[in-house]
């Protein structure tokens, strides 16, 4: 289901009602920052699937599997449409058989960066239970991120102006230049003057891409000047400096930082080199070789914000991004917003964006194979 449609409240009831059958379940999350999430809004201990898994890095094979299987009775994943095929597969495999496996996510998200539409093909082949919450909530009806988000789904165009905007705007900006000046403004005077707002910890500026006027590269480097311009720079070659808003980019299971984990450099000890950078779970160290690790996160793709929310987003959308314009990608990017969303460009990219259903053609077996229309062709030919 959708934004407001009550997923996590169906998350805490099937977690108690497997725990009232005494069953051990295990939460996870494709990332770190869903499975922290998943542990917030449930209170149980939530994982990544890797770490639930065993992964180990050094010789890059999960302890977990089919002759190993996972403790536990029921396992519950959640934002499922991130998960691709080889790691669905490589999870179900350390599954104990006759274990409950309940899937959780929005089939109408951006597909997995990995290969497959496990979630659309598991919905579509009919052989799962499937329950779809399609009822907006009355708590959720009230924010105009919500009703936007279920409006573009539907091939409308959101509702960014007029009195009731108190959660959602739209600054049209049809030049890019102007529009980048803008998101500098927002970030580092009007939304932290007028909402009480952290550019670090409360603030995601997204975008479709990274390149072009409007892509994430400009807009870090815009926005690290106008947040930081004096911080001490990490090292001659790192355009990183003390202060700065930064992302780890690669999963890190030895510092227990993954993929997308947003901190700020909180210092760094210039006779060993190492850069410490402070995580909501604490500080985090780097030595010189590890440099590489870290990224500006002023500013971020739309694919990279999955399975995170933030308080405020701020959307850099132009048609110079007509590459990216998809309906999909819309829809992700407003959900990623909690309490404000303000969409910064071209409101002819808007439309663009909506109009465009065009999802990437997958071509898997797998709804085809769960409904018995095709043959399995396993590669172990004694499978």
């Amino acid at each position: 289901g959708g934004p407001g449609t009550g997923k996590t409240t169906a998350v805490r009831a099937i977690l108690a009602a497997f725990r009232a059958r005494k069953l051990d379940v295990a939460l996870c999350a494709p990332t770190g920052r869903a499975a922290r999430r998943l542990s917030e809004v449930s209170g149980g201990r939530a994982q990544t699937i890797h770490r639930l898994l065993g992964y180990s890095p050094d010789d890059d094979e999960y302890r977990r599997g089919s002759d190993s299987p996972i403790d536990a009775g029921a396992v519950i994943v959640d934002e499922f449409s991130m998960v691709d095929t080889v790691l669905f597969g490589d999870l179900l495999a350390a599954v104990p058989r006759g274990a409950h496996v309940v899937l959780v996510g929005d089939s109408d998200q951006l597909p997995s960066v990995g290969p497959g539409s496990v979630l659309e093909d598991i919905i579509s082949s009919g052989v799962a239970p499937v329950v779809a919450l399609d009822e907006i909530f009355r708590q959720a009806q009230g924010s105009l991120i919500v009703r936007n988000a279920h409006a573009i789904n539907q091939g409308e165009v959101p509702t960014l102006t007029g009195e009731d905007d108190r959660d959602c705007f739209l600054l049209a900006r049809d030049d890019p230049d102007a529009a980048v000046d803008a998101v500098v403004d927002l970030c580092s005077s009007r939304l932290p003057t007028h909402y009480d707002l952290d550019p670090t910890w409360d603030i995601q500026v997204l975008a479709p891409m990274h390149r072009r006027q409007l892509g994430t590269e400009t807009l870090n480097a815009r926005l690290q000047e106008a947040l930081n311009p004096a911080g001490k720079p990490v090292s001659a070659q790192a355009s990183l400096r003390v202060g700065d808003k930064v992302m780890q980019i690669v999963n890190n299971y030895d510092k227990d930082v993954f993929n997308g984990d947003i901190g700020r450099i909180d210092s760094v000890d210039a006779r060993k080199g190492t850069v410490w950078v402070r995580y909501p779970d604490g500080l985090v160290g780097y030595e010189r070789g590890e440099y590489g690790e870290i990224t500006l996160a002023y500013a971020t793709t739309v694919h990279k914000s999955q399975g995170s929310e933030y308080r405020a987003v701020v959307l850099a959308l132009h048609t110079q991004h007509h590459v990216m314009l998809q309906r999909r990608l819309l829809y992700t990017a407003v959900t990623r917003a909690r309490e404000l969303l303000v969409v910064v460009g071209s409101p002819q990219a808007l439309e663009r964006a909506v109009a465009n259903d065009r999802t990437s053609d997958r071509r898997t077996t797998l709804r085809a194979r769960l409904a018995g229309e095709a043959e399995f062709a396993p590669s172990d030919p004694g499978a």
